[in-house]
């Protein structure tokens, strides 16, 4: 090394890389080579590891996803249920109700029941059954005594 350019140096050293990686070859290892004309074969460097490292996460990736399914969404039963009396008899909403257990009725069914939580087919019977709960949910709060209203 001494006595050479860094050019030349680093010349030796991938010469002797290449033979090092030729010798394990022959030793049973498989090697993805790179050629190109022009270049001295292993000037470009060997990327079999990563390349077989990028496979082995590919493989996982594609063992760990979900199986696509070719079937489309079933809805639910309870989203098929749109009328008034039976939004009605879900919130079972009673005269002794509060502003906080009204509140808390609200929450919970729109939990359930908000169509940005549901899939894009089911979006309008869910908008619907939304609207119908806030509105039987606002006419009862309408209705409570001025001093339960606010809490």
């Amino acid at each position: 090394m001494f006595g050479m350019s860094v050019f030349q140096s680093v010349l030796e050293r991938l010469k002797a890389e290449q033979e090092d990686e030729a010798s394990n070859e022959d030793a049973g290892g498989q090697a993805f080579r790179h050629e190109m004309a022009g270049f001295p074969q292993g000037f470009i460097a060997d990327t079999s590891p990563a390349i077989t490292a990028f496979d082995a996460v590919q493989r996982a990736y594609r063992d760990l996803a979900p199986a696509e399914s070719t079937q489309p969404p079933v809805m639910p039963d309870y989203l098929k249920r749109i009328s008034l009396a039976e939004i009605a008899a879900e919130l079972a909403l009673e005269k002794q109700e509060t502003a906080v257990t009204l509140a808390a009725k609200r929450r919970r069914f729109a939990a359930a029941n908000h169509p940005d939580k549901l899939a894009a087919e089911f979006r309008a019977n869910a908008t619907i059954r939304m609207k119908l709960a806030n509105m039987l949910i606002d006419e009862a709060s309408r209705r409570l005594p001025r001093h339960n209203r606010s809490t």
